[in-house]
């Protein structure tokens, strides 16, 4: 059986054959009206002469390809018993289903496939899903089929099934010659990478128990020179927030593959009778360039019950303000200030609790401290919420300090190796959130803290790699062992309290921040309201670190802040109306010790917030594009532009010296051909901008959307690390 599945402009054809799991045929561009007869055909059309000892499995390639198909490239599936048996999986039926659900965003299309092994007694399992958006997503299962250590054909052991390897693939055309990914470290999040989609493999892994500072994010594979605006492009996210793999195979025979699949450490999976491992879900999307990819995932992000609704609060976050100097008198003046701006949301950070007075003790002990607040965090909040604000408050509730109250009651619940385990981070262990008591502890702790306080935002923080990190005790209810691999259980622990708070708050919002921008995922975006893209709030950095961040997450998900004049992790010094024209782009806020700014810096901070209010209706909804600039890395022109091409809000961004300036006109992307747009500028430009481009004048120009979009418009001489933002609204 063939399928052929559509939705918002993307097919899907299916290959459904008895003798293996589902066959990718066509991923990509919508094929029109193709059924039938056409479809029957796809396969022999699909299908290239082959040459001495190659085998069929070539042609016929299955999202989980098996050696006894004579796959031999490298393996999409590991498995063995303890005692050696089932090393080699061979289904020898399977049966497909297919069904259709509807949702709040359309339809589903959703093919359940499962592959019997009755010999080695298991099961292997695929989903496949397309969705509204057009974004594919593909998870795999293995079950152990036994009914006891009995149930057994002779010959056959009863012993458990080692899980080591689960990682679906999906074929991409041959015409994807180069690789994009992207990598960095802490202070330096997700820059893009570029490398040849060369013959072997290009393998992407996490081992720190989560993403990682420098997180593949997508692995895209496209034409050479793909772009933002052109270029056809496919790529692969594999949503967990734990260890991972993403992976590009480019076999010596066969087509081009990408895939991607938990990182399992030795032993975290055996199974016994009856139990099943599960994939976490893989991601595949595809475009005419890197934005139309990137809005698949943002549509599907915005369709989500947990996606906010209600308008991004402008916040200020307290940390490079005060750091761990609590005063309530401060605290007050600088909510003062920060309502005065128009911020809406008021977060403390670190310090407050336990003896927190520095980051060498206090994690864990989640009781508000009676040194540093000794009328406790009322107070405050009583402020914050009479100046019309909102409370949030910082947690690092997968951490705990070796020199914390909670880490002498409970040496147990600290994840370790058994011999000592890794060097102690930012003086810090990781704590194990399925000990006994260790999770129930974290959610009423946490709870209560925001039932007193009406907190309706939580900062969660998670600092520490998970190295060498194993269980001390065990679990039965979650079938945990002592001195087992922990980062698998320790990831479904994370997701369990996030949902548990959710479900006992439904307006509490939480932030996803790992030392900065170590934990951004679709795992962790399916259960939270903003991620910190970066600890470095630097404008000049920011423009890439929000960049790499936007192929994956909309601009509403993505925490932008507003720093203080110098640089706190770079020392660069930077004009006001660069930082915060360069925060205005995501969940805007400010992170900078207002009641030492003058009059005049407060009034201009005050005027790009309440724009940035004006336009987060369109700025939060609206389609993420990003300019082509001929390889120009020193000039950036990207923006929003809304779903009904009625209006959009640009930067042009010069981030140092141009090799050509004046340049020749630009294009601004992503606007309606077919409509007349007043062009203009949506702020006042930067004083000491003298040389101004000739629409920048009070009146600003109307132009058809399609010179816009094709000739564009000329640039303004601007310095490096400055910016203007340009506004563009349909007449017609």
């Amino acid at each position: 059986m063939t399928l052929h599945l559509r939705s918002a402009g993307t097919s899907l054809v299916l290959d459904l054959p008895e003798d293996r799991l589902p066959v990718v045929r066509h991923w990509g561009p919508d094929l029109g009206d193709v059924e039938g007869g056409d479809l029957a055909d796809a396969a022999a059309a699909s299908r290239t002469s082959l040459g001495s000892n190659t085998h069929w499995i070539l042609n016929d390639l299955p999202v989980l390809p098996l050696p006894h198909l004579g796959w031999s490239a490298r393996p999409a599936v590991g498995l063995s018993r303890t005692d050696g048996d089932a090393f080699s999986p061979h289904p020898t039926g399977v049966a497909h289903e297919h069904s259709r659900q509807d949702g709040p965003a359309g339809t589903t299309d959703v093919v359940r496939s499962l592959a019997t092994d009755p010999v080695h007694l298991l099961t292997l399992g695929t989903e496949l899903r397309l969705e509204p958006s057009g974004l594919v997503r593909l998870r795999a299962w293995v079950s152990d089929d036994r009914e006891d250590s009995d149930d057994r054909p002779a010959g056959t052991t009863g012993a458990d099934l080692v899980v080591a390897e689960l990682t679906p693939v999906m074929p991409v055309p041959d015409a994807a010659v180069e690789l994009l990914d992207t990598s960095g470290h802490h202070l330096l999040e997700r820059q893009l990478v570029r490398t040849p989609f060369s013959p072997g493999a290009r393998v992407r892994e996490s081992w720190e128990g989560r993403p990682g500072h420098d997180a593949a994010t997508w692995l895209a594979a496209g034409s050479q020179g793909f772009g933002w605006r052109s270029g056809r492009v496919h790529a692969v996210h594999l949503g967990w927030s734990g260890n991972s793999r993403h992976l590009a195979l480019n076999t010596t025979a066969g087509p081009k593959l990408l895939g991607a699949g938990e990182l399992l450490l030795p032993g975290e999976v055996i199974l016994g009778p009856g139990e099943t491992y599960t994939t976490p879900w893989l991601y595949f999307s595809w475009g005419e360039g890197l934005d139309a990819l990137s809005h698949r995932s943002h549509d599907w992000l915005r369709s989500l019950p947990s996606h906010p609704q209600r308008p991004r609060p402008v916040l200020l976050n307290t940390w490079e303000a005060v750091y761990f100097d609590h005063d309530l008198d401060t605290l007050k003046e600088l909510a003062d200030a920060a309502a005065q701006v128009g911020i809406e949301r008021y977060v403390l950070d670190d310090g407050w609790f336990g003896s927190r007075r520095d980051d060498t003790s206090g994690l864990g002990d989640w009781q508000v401290s009676a040194q540093a607040w000794p009328q406790g965090l009322e107070p405050l909040a009583e402020h914050v919420h009479r100046l019309g604000m909102e409370l949030g408050l910082w947690f690092e509730p997968e951490m705990v300090s070796t020199d914390s109250d909670l880490a002498r009651a409970h040496p147990e619940w600290i994840l370790s190796d058994g011999a000592g385990g890794a060097p102690e981070h930012r003086h810090q262990r990781v704590l194990d959130l399925t000990a006994p008591g260790a999770w129930d502890y974290l959610l009423e702790a946490i709870s209560s803290l925001v039932e007193r306080l009406g907190i309706a935002y939580i900062k969660w923080d998670h600092n520490s790699p998970l190295l060498a990190t194993g269980h001390m005790t065990s679990n039965p209810e979650l079938g945990t062992r002592p001195g087992a691999a922990a980062v698998h259980d320790q990831t479904l622990a994370y997701y369990r309290l996030l949902d548990a708070l959710r479900e006992r708050f439904p307006e509490l919002e939480i932030e996803s921040c790992a030392g900065g921008g170590g934990r951004v995922d679709l795992g962790v975006a399916e259960r939270v309201q903003r991620v910190w893209a970066s600890d470095c709030i630097d404008a000049h950095d920011r423009h890439d670190i929000q960049r790499g961040t936007s192929l994956l997450l909309p601009p509403e998900l993505v925490g932008t802040h507003v720093g203080s004049g110098r640089a706190h992790t770079t020392l660069r010094d930077l004009d006001l109306d660069f930082r915060a024209g360069t925060a205005l782009w995501g969940h805007m806020g400010v992170e900078w010790d207002l009641t030492a700014a003058d009059e005049p810096t407060r009034e201009r901070l005050a005027a790009v917030i309440a724009l940035h209010k004006e336009l987060r209706g369109v700025l939060h909804s609206g389609r993420t594009v990003h300019a082509d600039l001929d390889q120009d890395e020193a000039l950036r022109i990207e923006g929003v532009v809304a779903d009904d091409g009625s209006q959009a809000l640009f930067e042009i961004a010069c981030l140092a010296q141009p090799l050509t300036w004046p340049t020749a006109p630009r294009p601004l992307p992503g606007l309606d051909p077919r409509r007349r747009y007043h062009v203009r500028l949506a702020a006042p430009p930067y004083p000491e901008l003298e040389r101004q481009a000739g629409w920048m004048g009070e009146d600003g120009v109307v132009l058809p959307g399609s010179f816009l979009t094709t000739t564009g418009l000329a640039l303004p001489v601007l310095h490096p690390d400055h910016l203007v933002l340009v506004r563009a609204t349909a007449v017609d």
